[in-house]
C-alpha cells in the first residue's frame, strides 16, 4: 500500500505531529538548519579545525534554542491535552487556589523551622562562647581588683585568687593571664616565663572604640586574632597612682573548647576566615536520626574577630553546625520538664486539626468541582445533539441552582427551536401552496388580449402579497364586442383569490351560458333586475352588465361567509357603435379622460357583491369619442400613504391627463412607478392594478 504526500501530511496532522503553527515550522527549521551544520563541521572539521570549533558553537546554540521553543510547544500542547476539559481546569484552579498556597504556606514553615533550628544551633554555640567568656571576666575582674589593691599597699604582684582559680578549676590551667602597670609588664603567673601575647596598644588609641569602652570602665571581652590564632581575650582596665594597670586573660579557641560546646549538639566545623578557606577542625558527632522527619541541620554562624595588634574588626569567622531537630528539642524543651509533652501533644492537635480541615476543604472543592462539570458535560452532550439536528434532547435537571437554570433554560431554547423548524417547515409548505396559488392565479388573468379595431386595452396587477385578492378580465364576446372586468375582493391573501377565483369563473360562465339558464337563475337571484339579456343580431346574445352582478351578488351571498363580498364593475363595449354599456357593484368609479383632457365618471350601479341578498344593479351608457381613455383602478393605488398623506385620485387623474398620448403599457408604468415613489420604503399596503382602454 503506497501512501501519498497529502495522505501522511493529514495522517500527521491527525497525530499532531505536522508543524502547523509558526513556533513548530521554527523550532523545526532550527533543528534542520543544526543537522546540516553538524554534517559540514564533520566533513570540514579534518581540513579547517578553527571551523571545526565555529561549526561546534552555531550547533550548540541552534540545538538549545530548538530546545526551548520545543518546550513551549510542549506546554502548549499539554495545556491543551489537559484543560480542554472543564473539569481538568476547575481542578488546576483548586489546585492554584487551594493546594498550592498551602504548599507554599508549608514551604515557608519549613524554611521558617530550619532558619529557626539553624540560628538556634547558632544561638546555643554563640551563647555558650558567651557565657564562657563572660565567666572569664568576672574572674578577669576580681583577680583585677585584688592585684591593684595589692599593688597600692605596696605588696608583691602575685594574686592569690589566680593561683586558687587554678587548683580548683581545670580550664584555669590553660588560661594565660597578664598585666601591664603602664608600660612594664608585671609577672603575675608564676607558671608563665615570658609573655605569651603582647600588649594590646589599641587600649591607648583614642579613636578606637574598644578603648572608649574600656575607659567608660566597660572590660574588652571578644574574640581575636593573634599571631593567625583564634583566642577568647578578655581584658580590665584600672586606674592606680602609679599609672593604668591593665589586667588581660587569654583562652585558646581550639578542639577542647569547642568539643566542650559542641557535646549533646552535633558537629560544630570552625572556619576562621569564613567557609571560603579550608576549616581548622571539626568536633563533635552527630547521634542517630529518630525518624524520617529528623533529618541533619547544615547552617552557619558567623563569629566576631578583633585583630589584636590593631584592634580592628577583621572578616568573621564562621561556625558550621551539623545538629539535627531532636537534638534541638531536648535542648529547647529541657527546662520544661513534663510540660514539653504537652506542648508537643498541642502541636500535634493543632496539626491534624489543619490537616482535617484541608481534607474536608479538599472534598467538599471535589464535590462543588463534580457538580459544575457534570452540568457543562450535560450541556455539551445536549449541543452535540443540537449539532445533529436532534431538537428533543433534553437536558434532566435535578438541582435547584444557577447551573439548573441554565439547563432549564437549555431546554426551553431547543423546545422553542423544535417548534420554530416546525413552524418553518408549515411556513415552506405553505409558500409552496402560495407560490402553486400565485401559478394558478397568474393563468386566471389575461395572458393574450385580442385587441378590437376600434378598442385597446391593457391590464397590470401586482399582489400586495403572493396571492392577489384583486381581478381584472377581457372577454371578446364578438368580433367587435369586448366585456371589461374590474374588481377588488375583501382582505388579502388565499381567502381573497379563492373568492377572486370564483368571481373569475363566474362571470366566464355566465357570459356564455343560454337564455334559458339565465333566465332561471334571474329568477331565482336577480329579483325585479329587468332586460338580462335581449335576442341580439347575428352575432351573439347581448348580455346585460346590471344582470350578471345580480347573478353573482346571488352566487357569493349563497356561498361566501357574510363578511366575504367584492366590488366589481362590469361593462360591454360595442366598437360598431362605440358604446360602452356598464354597472359598478361597489367599486371605485372608472373614469373617461378625453383627448383635451375632459374627464367622466362612471357611477351608475349599486352596492357590493355578495354583502345582501336580492340586489339590483342600476346600468349606464356612455359613448366613447376616439382617443379617450378609459381608466379603471384599485383603492391600491389611491389609498397608499405617507407623511404627505394619500396619493390619492387626483395625483392619478393628473399623471393621466399628462401621459394621455403615450402608449397604454408606459402610462401604466409611469402610474405605478409614481406609486412606489409615494410608498418609498415602506410595505406595499394593498394590491395594485389598473385597467387602461383607448377607443381609436
Amino acid at each position: 500500500m503506497q501512501w501519498s504526500y497529502a495522505e501522511i501530511r493529514q495522517a500527521l496532522i491527525r497525530a499532531e505531529l505536522w508543524p502547523q503553527g509558526r513556533v513548530a515550522r521554527i523550532a523545526w527549521y532550527q533543528v534542520a538548519l543544526a543537522g546540516i551544520l553538524f554534517v559540514f563541521k564533520n566533513l570540514l572539521g579534518v581540513f579547517a579545525p578553527s571551523l571545526r570549533t565555529h561549526l561546534g558553537g552555531w550547533v550548540v546554540f541552534l540545538v538549545i534554542l530548538a530546545a526551548v521553543l520545543f518546550s513551549v510547544l510542549g506546554f502548549r500542547w499539554l495545556k491543551r491535552r489537559i484543560l480542554w476539559r472543564l473539569r481538568n481546569r476547575l481542578i488546576v484552579t483548586y489546585v492554584f487556589i487551594g493546594v498550592i498556597p498551602v504548599i507554599l504556606l508549608l514551604t515557608l514553615a519549613f524554611a521558617a523551622g530550619y532558619l529557626f533550628a539553624g540560628q538556634f544551633a547558632g544561638f546555643l554555640v554563640t551563647s555558650e562562647l558567651d557565657s564562657q567568656m563572660r565567666g572569664v571576666e568576672a574572674a578577669n575582674s576580681a583577680i583585677s581588683n585584688e592585684l591593684a589593691a595589692r599593688l597600692e599597699r605596696g605588696g608583691s604582684a602575685t594574686p592569690e585568687s589566680l593561683a586558687g582559680l587554678k587548683r580548683r578549676n581545670r580550664a584555669w590551667n590553660k588560661r594565660q593571664v597578664c598585666a601591664w602597670l603602664g608600660a612594664k609588664q608585671l609577672t603575675i603567673d608564676v607558671g608563665v616565663q615570658a609573655p605569651p601575647f603582647g600588649f594590646p596598644s589599641f587600649l591607648d588609641d583614642a579613636n578606637n572604640s574598644y578603648a572608649r569602652a574600656m575607659r567608660a570602665n566597660r572590660p574588652f571581652r571578644s574574640i581575636v586574632r593573634d599571631h593567625g590564632e583564634l583566642f577568647l581575650r578578655v581584658a580590665t582596665s584600672l586606674p592606680l597612682a602609679t599609672g593604668k594597670l591593665v589586667v588581660v586573660t587569654s583562652e585558646p579557641l581550639d578542639r577542647e573548647l569547642v568539643g566542650e560546646i559542641a557535646e549533646n549538639l552535633g558537629e560544630v566545623t570552625l572556619y576562621p576566615a569564613g567557609i571560603r578557606f579550608p576549616p581548622t577542625f571539626t568536633v563533635g558527632t552527630l547521634s542517630d536520626t529518630s525518624g524520617n522527619l529528623d533529618r541533619v541541620i547544615h547552617f552557619g554562624t558567623p563569629l566576631p574577630i578583633v585583630d589584636w595588634t590593631t584592634g580592628t574588626d577583621q572578616f568573621p569567622g564562621t561556625l558550621g553546625i551539623r545538629t539535627l531537630p531532636s537534638l534541638l528539642y531536648s535542648r529547647l524543651f529541657a527546662s520544661l520538664g513534663d510540660f514539653a509533652t504537652g506542648v508537643e501533644e498541642g502541636l500535634l492537635a493543632i496539626l491534624v486539626f489543619f490537616a482535617v480541615i484541608e481534607m474536608v476543604a479538599l472534598f467538599i472543592g471535589t464535590r462543588m468541582t463534580r457538580t459544575v462539570t457534570a452540568a457543562v458535560a450535560q450541556l455539551y452532550a445536549a449541543t452535540t445533539h443540537v449539532d445533529r439536528g436532534d431538537f428533543s434532547h433534553r437536558i434532566p435537571v435535578r438541582s435547584n441552582d444557577q447551573l439548573a437554570q441554565l439547563s432549564l433554560a437549555f431546554n426551553s431554547m431547543t423546545e422553542s427551536i423544535e417548534k420554530l423548524i416546525l413552524e418553518q417547515k408549515e411556513k415552506q409548505r405553505l409558500e409552496g401552496e402560495l407560490a402553486i396559488a400565485q401559478e394558478v392565479q397568474e393563468q386566471l388573468f389575461p395572458r393574450q388580449i385580442v385587441q378590437l379595431e376600434s378598442l385597446e386595452v391593457h391590464g397590470f396587477c401586482r399582489p400586495a402579497r403572493t396571492v392577489s385578492g384583486d381581478y381584472y378580465d377581457f372577454l371578446t364576446a364578438s368580433p367587435h364586442k369586448m366585456i371589461l372586468a374590474m374588481g377588488d375582493i375583501s382582505g388579502k391573501g388565499i381567502s381573497a383569490a379563492l373568492l377572486m377565483a370564483t368571481i373569475h369563473s363566474a362571470v366566464r360562465a355566465y357570459s356564455v351560458e343560454s337564455l334559458p339558464q339565465l333566465q332561471e337563475a334571474m329568477a331565482v337571484g336577480a329579483g325585479a333586475a329587468s332586460g338580462l339579456m335581449t335576442a341580439a343580431r347575428p352575432e351573439g346574445i347581448e348580455i346585460s352588465p346590471g344582470a350578471l352582478l345580480s347573478l353573482l351578488n346571488h352566487q357569493l351571498y349563497e356561498s361566501t361567509p357574510p363578511e366575504k363580498y367584492a366590488t366589481l364593475f362590469l361593462a360591454i363595449y360595442d366598437g360598431v357603435t362605440r358604446r360602452l354599456n356598464y354597472s359598478n357593484g361597489g367599486h371605485l368609479p372608472p373614469l373617461l379622460v378625453s383627448q383635451d383632457g375632459t374627464l367622466r365618471r362612471l357611477e351608475k350601479g349599486g352596492t357590493v357583491v355578495g354583502l345582501f341578498e336580492n340586489k339590483s344593479y342600476e346600468e349606464g351608457s356612455v359613448d366613447m369619442f376616439p382617443g379617450e381613455i378609459f381608466v379603471a383602478y384599485s383603492d391600491g393605488i389611491t389609498e397608499p400613504e405617507n407623511d404627505f398623506g394619500e396619493f390619492g385620485e387626483e395625483r392619478l387623474i393628473d399623471l393621466i391627463r399628462e401621459n394621455r398620448h403615450l402608449p397604454l403599457p408606459q402610462i401604466s408604468q409611469i402610474v405605478t412607478a409614481a406609486v412606489d415613489t409615494w410608498i418609498g420604503n415602506a410595505e406595499q399596503p394593498d394590491d395594485v392594478t389598473l385597467v387602461l382602454a383607448r377607443a381609436r
